[in-house]
């Protein structure tokens, strides 16, 4: 449950979201999530870092840990999920 605790924190999904693709730094990560406060921004960082999701590398960008790219195949689903709720929610 710890997991889920951790992952159902607000912005959480969304970091680990947008760092699939390639390494950013705390900046480019607060731009790309729109309306995240840069104190939560940090926070949710620390948690993920701490759990091993995430990790700065040597720019000090923040990437996806092997962990956390473990994830990536669970996050494909809630997003295929939700677009069919949604479409669901329209009719």
């Amino acid at each position: 449950m710890a997991a889920l605790d951790l992952l159902g924190r607000r912005w959480s999904l969304r970091i680990l979201w947008e760092l699939r693709d390639r390494p950013l730094g705390a900046r480019a990560l607060r731009a790309e999530c729109d309306g995240m406060s840069s104190s939560v921004l940090y926070q949710r960082l620390t948690e993920l870092t701490e759990a091993g999701l995430i990790a700065k590398n040597d720019s000090g960008d923040y990437i996806l840990t092997p962990l956390g790219e473990e994830l990536y195949p669970a996050l494909v689903s809630l997003l295929k999920w939700s677009e069919m709720w949604a479409a669901a929610e329209k009719d």
